[in-house]
């Protein structure tokens, strides 16, 4: 820090908080540490009694807090999202859309173990709603050394740590089985349930069928629906392990990649989700989610299937090393 005279400060970065006192009226800081100062400001310290204030010295190689959280905010921001301005030294970004949050977990921890600079972010894998704040950055010290901001560039790599997927709507299959449901003695009560989440997202549940416990049937079914042009197929009850659950045994003769039958998240521990690649016309491969959903989802606030749901709806492949990632945390 140095001293110099209020008339010579323009330019120069504030190291510490200006207070205004005005009896019976404020009690506040007039400027932030870390303000630059402007020619309109002089006016103002002067009336605040301050006729020498401390600024930083101006060293070679350092940089202002609000210079290096633009920094952060370039490693960070990749697609569907907006930076505000820099305000003390943090920058916030905000979606542009509603969509599913992704964050590179790995290089976000990388730069995070920078010292002095730090990345704060909604959990990813998560639906966001346009404008809202996702993410914020800043470094922690006034002034950080410019070796310190290349350290996180390295550890952040060549592409954004943080992007918003859009949701896509798309045409969905829900199909109920149970004897219980196909032979009336009770109402379905399912589907009325996942056709209201899917709705959510902006998907269309304009394939809706009753079925028995018939796994043969139930392939037949899921196989139909994805041939009439349904890109989700939800299949609801029959995922127990008592002997006449078959819908994993259907789910499976449909020949999908099978990512998982069961999660280490509860409610929802029986769920089974898996991958139909659809042969079309053209010679492309049209990917269609297939998921047994269990009995929770009927009647749990949040399972295992909601946590999901957003990523199968803006297209984001699940893996199976996933799906196993989510024992922490998975307790609702």
């Amino acid at each position: 820090m140095k001293e110099i005279r209020t008339e010579e400060a323009v330019g120069q970065v504030l190291c510490h908080d200006m207070t205004q006192i005005i009896r019976g009226v404020t009690k506040d800081a007039v400027f932030r540490k870390g303000h630059v100062v402007t020619e309109e400001d002089i006016p103002v310290l002067l009336s605040i009694g301050k006729e020498h204030i401390y600024v930083w010295d101006d060293t070679e190689g350092m940089v202002h807090e609000n210079d290096g959280a633009a920094v952060l905010r370039d490693l960070s921001r990749g697609e569907n999202l907006t930076a505000g301005e820099a305000k003390e030294g943090k920058i916030a970004l905000k979606a542009d859309i509603d969509g599913l949050l992704k964050i590179d977990s790995e290089r976000l921890i990388a730069v995070n173990s920078v010292p002095e600079v730090m990345i704060a972010t909604k959990r990813g894998n998560t639906a966001v709603k346009k404008g809202q704040t996702v993410a914020a950055m800043r470094v922690i010290p006034l002034m950080i050394a410019a070796t310190r901001l290349e350290e996180a560039r390295q550890a952040a790599g060549d592409r954004p740590i943080i992007n918003v997927l859009p949701f896509r709507p798309r045409k969905a299959a829900v199909l109920a089985t149970g004897s219980e449901i196909y032979k009336g003695r009770i109402k379905d009560t399912f589907t009325p349930v996942v056709v209201g989440k899917l709705a959510d997202y902006g998907a269309e549940a304009a394939d809706c069928r009753i079925l028995d416990d018939n796994a043969a049937v139930t392939t037949e079914n899921i196989l139909d629906a994805i041939n009439k042009g349904a890109e989700l197929v939800c299949v609801t009850g029959g995922m127990s392990v008592d002997p006449d659950d078959r819908t994993p045994l259907a789910i499976r003769q449909t020949g999908a990649e099978v990512v998982t039958y069961g999660t280490p998240v509860l409610p929802g521990a029986m769920l089974m989700l898996a991958y139909y690649g659809k042969k079309e016309a053209d010679g492309t491969e049209r990917i269609v989610p297939i998921v047994g959903l269990p009995g929770c989802v009927m009647y749990a606030g949040t399972t295992v299937f909601d946590r999901l749901l957003p990523r199968l709806m803006a297209d984001d492949r699940i893996t199976r090393d996933e799906i196993c990632r989510m024992g922490e945390g998975g307790l609702n």
